[in-house]
């Protein structure tokens, strides 16, 4: 018996995740499709025009905007910034530095670094509990 190797597919919003795009910012036949792991891919590796300039100039989904800022999607929400952005805005907002996200990008650093001294002191932990090389 034989198995018939299917094509994975995946919606377009899980497509446009991935490609790190708004998805309401997508060509139509974008939106409407389905789109396969083999076209993903190529949308990776070749990106045509709209993509390109998707990428370029947004709107950005918010994990991007929230990136580009430096900071989390929550500092985002508390900031007010519930849309997506372009990267215009994004630089205007860089530029004008509003107070929430000075102090959003702060708390951002703050919880980075104790993530590394997380890392840091699991490693030690993991190193002093390895039983000795003989």
């Amino acid at each position: 018996m034989k198995s018939h190797q299917t094509a994975q597919t995946m919606k377009p919003a899980t497509a446009a995740k991935k490609l790190g795009v708004y998805l309401e910012a997508t060509p139509a036949e974008f939106q409407e499709g389905v789109v396969s792991r083999s076209e993903l891919n190529a949308l990776q590796t070749d990106p045509p025009e709209w993509l390109q300039e998707l990428r370029r100039t947004g709107p950005h989904p918010r994990p991007v905007v929230a990136a580009k800022l430096g900071v989390s999607i929550a500092g985002l929400a508390r900031g007010g910034v519930t849309e997506p952005l372009t990267t215009e805005q994004i630089d205007a907002l860089k530029k004008d530095s509003p107070e929430w996200l000075q102090k959003e990008r702060a708390t951002q650093a703050e919880v980075r670094k104790e993530a590394v001294r997380i890392k840091e002191k699991n490693a030690e932990r993991a190193e002093q509990s390895r039983p000795p090389r003989s």
